[in-house]
């Protein structure tokens, strides 16, 4: 398992923004990294960025099992991260969750057999007036209904059979 060239170059780029023996502080740009170039952070994966910004395993370990934008298992093309957090909840994201996890056939932290959904509950995502949302990728989705949910997993599969 290693970077690209040019993932090590850019790794090298994130390290040098920090002063000598801080290379601790490029850990989450590096792990995001890792996940573009890996899919997600296996423990293989987490042990070489450790190894990369001469660090302990350990120490990248409680970092990538805090945040919940670090996959700790393979995922599907497509990730549904649906927020949860108060807002969220009042507008009804716990009825979106079971609704797409009907739709699907998984539970949260759960990925379709053909691999192509993943279906997530996250913290905070920063949008309660657009609430019940989730964030797909860098998009967010937002004022979640069934109807709209329907369109999106269209949309995916749509997306999914022409790209294939």
């Amino acid at each position: 398992m290693e970077f690209s060239e040019e993932k090590l170059k850019k790794v090298d780029e994130i390290i040098a923004r920090y002063p000598e023996g801080k290379q601790k502080s490029a850990l989450l740009p590096v792990l995001h990294l890792a996940q573009e170039q890996f899919g997600w952070l296996s423990p293989e994966t987490m042990d070489y960025v450790a190894s990369l910004l001469k660090i302990e395993p350990i120490e990248v370990y409680e970092v990538a099992t805090f945040y919940s934008m670090y996959n700790l298992k393979p995922v599907g093309k497509y990730m549904f991260e649906v927020c949860q957090t108060g807002p969220c909840m009042i507008k009804g994201s716990d009825d979106i969750v079971a609704y797409i996890g009907e739709r699907l056939g998984i539970k949260p932290g759960e990925t379709t057999s053909d691999g192509l959904f993943t279906l997530k509950t996250v913290e905070c995502l920063g949008a309660c007036g657009y609430a019940p949302m989730m964030q797909m990728g860098k998009h967010y989705k937002e004022h979640l209904t069934k109807e709209k949910v329907n369109a999106i997993i269209e949309e995916c599969r749509r997306n999914a059979a022409t790209n294939n």
